[in-house]
């Protein structure tokens, strides 16, 4: 049966109806309290949550970009304590990768791997546990380390996420995905509880502009950079017939290039001396490339004067760092933008490379093409599916409109959150892969919520009990 036909019957029928700090070992060791004579006053936290929205080892870029920032933040002087890592952990183990328990994040990269926590992994990495540890909900979260943001008035805290994302969406790899509105009531939760002085987010998804377009009041002390604007692919990078290319044994993308952008600049800086601002600049600069093919325009969201703060608040800092110069060597690669391949295209990537590698006539070559047939497939597959649904509801007539209709900037994506959220979330159960295909086609899901389809809760229960 197409993987439409449920989605399809739903619709038809709703549509009726500062920091001190002193040098311990390697790194700084951010102070949690100064003491005054009899006096004592608590010095901020710097807390963080490190996302990897994938799984599988075609996506091995997310949980490399997650890992590398695990070891900035660990170099920069946080402790394991106050930082919260999401990874499915299945890449430094699995069977393609020919160098078990090394995970690099560019060619010629070091094991980010090594020492990263494992706070949550596998089914545990899921939208209810990361909303619940952002607040601080012990009792919120189920499995893991239980280990959650306990962040006080004073405290900074830093969210890094890196996966496929949709219009309004950001993808988890398992149960449902996460989108705008409930991550926006979540840190609205947040705010409303003076858990935290300010908060730094990076989003390195498609679409991720979507996120916070609309949506982010400025009033929050918060302030998010995204990798691409609300229309717009983000781009894998370190890819197979790239330059520059991963090591030959790994046929799959290393980074993605808004995340490599930021962190290889936090890997040489001394981040005490650079503002958030003078690193977006950095960022946007090496992303967007001019405008051309294969780039995306970096954005800023929210409460921007945060971004006169040194990063240095938010991600700690490396001592090997204090006497950086501009001028050293090390500096002219930030200037240097890596080929890149968009997120929807590095899993055909991947499998290309796969195939073509694999020797001729051997069980890996015909393992290799049934993956790149599938995955081709699959596509076509989702791309009839989708096409066939908005047809049958709206007529053949409306398929470009409700395909390509954007709304204008500022305004958030979707009207009805609730039925865009049941829309997507039932897509991916029906038709959902590992490459994350379907999540370029959430936004012909927003637009049909605006467009005026509804549904009643009791509907959506009945349905997906069938």
């Amino acid at each position: 049966m197409m993987c439409y036909y449920r989605l399809f019957v739903l619709i038809a029928l709703s549509s009726f109806v500062v920091e001190s700090r002193h040098l311990k070992g390697n790194s700084y060791e951010l102070s949690n309290f100064h003491r005054s004579g009899t006096n004592a006053t608590i010095e901020p936290k710097i807390w963080a949550v490190l996302v990897a929205g994938s799984n599988g080892f075609v996506n091995y870029r997310h949980q490399a970009d997650i890992c590398h920032a695990y070891q900035i933040l660990k170099n920069g002087g946080l402790e394991d304590e106050n930082i919260i890592i999401f990874m499915y952990d299945d890449i430094a183990f699995d069977v393609e990768n020919s160098r078990p328990g090394v995970i690099i994040n560019k060619p010629d990269g070091d094991n980010v791997y090594k020492g990263v926590p494992k706070d949550y992994t596998g089914e545990d990495v899921n939208v209810d546990n990361l909303l619940a540890a952002i607040l601080g909900n012990k009792t919120g979260v189920r499995g893991g380390s239980g280990k959650v943001v306990e962040s006080g008035p004073n405290d900074h805290i830093f969210i890094y996420y890196a996966d496929h994302g949709g219009a309004g969406i950001l993808g988890m790899p398992s149960g449902v995905d996460l989108t705008a509105k409930d991550l926006m009531n979540t840190l609205k939760k947040k705010h409303a509880a003076k858990s935290y002085k300010s908060m730094v987010i990076y989003v390195e998804a498609c679409e991720s502009g979507s996120i916070f377009e609309g949506l982010l009041p400025k009033n929050m002390n918060i302030y998010a950079i995204t990798a691409a604007n609300a229309n717009e692919s983000s781009w894998g990078t370190y890819c197979p017939g790239e330059f520059p290319s991963p090591p030959s044994d790994l046929d799959t993308c290393l980074g993605d290039l808004f995340s490599i952008s930021w962190m290889e600049d936090s890997d040489i800086h001394d981040l005490r001396k650079e503002t958030l601002d003078q690193q977006y600049q950095l960022v946007r600069r090496r992303t967007a490339v001019d405008d051309m093919v294969g780039a995306s325009h970096v954005m800023q969201y929210g409460n921007k004067t945060i971004a006169k703060q040194f990063v240095f608040n938010y991600m700690g800092t490396n001592p090997n760092n204090d006497y950086y110069s501009p001028s050293s060597s090390d500096d002219s690669s930030l200037t240097t933008t890596p080929s890149s391949v968009s997120q929807h295209d590095a899993t055909l990537l991947h499998f290309w490379h796969k195939f073509r590698n694999a020797p001729e006539g051997s069980p890996k070559k015909t393992e290799a093409h049934k993956q790149l047939m599938d995955e081709i497939s699959l596509r076509k597959h989702i791309d009839e599916s989708v096409n066939q649904i908005i047809s049958v509801v709206f007529g053949q007539e409306k398929v470009p409109e409700m395909l390509n209709t954007v709304q204008s900037a500022g305004n958030p994506l979707v009207h009805d959150w609730d039925c865009f959220k049941m829309l997507v979330n039932s897509f991916k159960r029906q038709c959902g892969s590992t490459s994350r295909y379907e999540m370029k086609y959430s936004r012909a899901f927003a637009n049909m919520c605006n467009a005026g389809i509804g549904w009643t809760k009791n509907q959506s229960r009945d349905w997906f009990e069938k």
